[in-house]
């Protein structure tokens, strides 16, 4: 299975329930002038942004903001209401924010993924992500075990959650079908102490023809599982209508070797937290 589409409504009022408290967290937000980060997932530019920033790099086991490309100013201003530039919230917002960690470990939750046969599935990472209207960035085509790599591969499962409908205009997702079985040619890594970035990239993004992916819009409410493996993305949001959503990664710890050259490691503070409570 590459991915799975749940398109029912039985989370509507925890849609409602989680973008109620987003509200809250951006109007409390605050981020110091070199703590603001944009974030982009195009090769070098995300190298140059993510990892030349320990903002970024240090964030796994913290709740984080990061931003829009071309919403600051040269002296790091906001050129657009600050709740406007946010690209997403991440990457523990399921470990530390009461309301995210009820929706991650709830009962339906549990049950539908004990139904995949997860026998100790941990929860690796979670994030908001915005697509802002008008300037929401694409995310561009991408294995999420590129950045979650696992030995055996096969073992990381994404959860993604509409809280708003996805469609072709605001950026829905799409996946090339199969191509979850073709392996992993491109790792994220951290680089060795000392070096100009902290992250680097291990072999290369293959080129991919457009016509192979699907896309997959979706109602507000409706529940994606994405295969660590399968290639997906979603275009930029050219729209007058935002499209949130709330995804979280799982891993199958049960025989299962994290990568220690992953950017993201579990921490004294916050070991992967198991989803089955």
């Amino acid at each position: 299975m590459d991915s799975w589409c749940w398109k029912g409504s039985c989370l509507q009022t925890e849609c409602v329930t989680m973008q109620r408290r987003i509200g809250e967290i951006v109007a409390e937000m605050e981020v110091p002038l070199h703590c603001r980060t944009e974030f982009s997932t195009q090769g070098e530019e995300q190298l140059r942004m993510q990892g030349s920033t320990d903002y970024f790099l240090s964030s796994g086991d913290k709740i984080r903001f990061f931003f829009e490309k071309g919403v600051f100013d040269n002296k790091g201003n906001f050129l657009v209401p600050p709740e406007k530039a946010i690209n997403k919230i991440a990457h523990a917002l399921h470990a530390y924010d009461p309301v995210f960690k009820r929706v991650t470990h709830s009962p339906k939750m549990q049950a539908l993924v004990r139904s995949l046969g997860l026998q100790k599935p941990v929860v690796v990472q979670s994030m908001y992500i915005f697509k802002q209207p008008h300037i929401g960035g694409e995310a561009s085509s991408h294995q999420d075990a590129t950045f979650l790599y696992t030995e055996p591969l096969g073992r990381v499962l994404g959860v993604w959650i509409a809280l708003e409908d996805a469609t072709l205009e605001n950026g829905c997702l799409w996946f090339i079908p199969g191509s979850h079985t073709s392996g992993v040619e491109r790792r994220m890594v951290r680089a060795p102490a000392g070096s100009v970035t902290g992250l680097n990239f291990l072999g290369s993004e293959p080129a991919r023809d457009d016509s192979l992916f699907v896309p997959t819009p979706v109602q507000r409410g409706a529940l994606i599982l994405i295969h660590g493996e399968v290639v997906h993305k979603s275009e930029a949001n050219l729209s007058d209508r935002s499209r949130h959503a709330y995804t979280f990664h799982l891993m199958e710890a049960s025989g299962t070797t994290w990568s220690p050259e992953n950017w993201l490691q579990p921490t004294a503070e916050l070991p992967f937290p198991p989803l089955y409570t």
